[in-house]
């Protein structure tokens, strides 16, 4: 299964402006943003292995982030692939 889950981005990298580090679930992570357009830190975007595939909303991410919660392992593995993933 695949799954967008909210991020927090937390920092635009240096010298690219693809790229910004982005925090899930206690996981930081470099991800593009070239999807989603400009993004600042405090922003919140869908991550789906290391690429940012919309904005959303504060409000959208904390209702998606419960109903990802009672997914249970499916949403263990999509963190797990985040957590994982490198695209710098």
């Amino acid at each position: 299964m695949c799954l967008g889950i909210p991020g927090e981005i937390v920092e635009i990298l240096p010298d690219r402006d693809d790229l910004a580090m982005v925090e899930v679930a206690g996981v930081r992570r470099p991800i593009s943003v070239g999807l989603v357009g400009e993004v600042t830190p405090g922003d919140w975007v869908l991550v789906h292995v290391g690429f940012a595939m919309s904005k959303i909303d504060q409000a959208e991410a904390a209702a998606t982030l419960a109903l990802l919660e009672g997914l249970g392992q499916a949403y263990a593995d999509e963190l797990e692939a985040l957590a994982a993933s490198d695209i710098t």
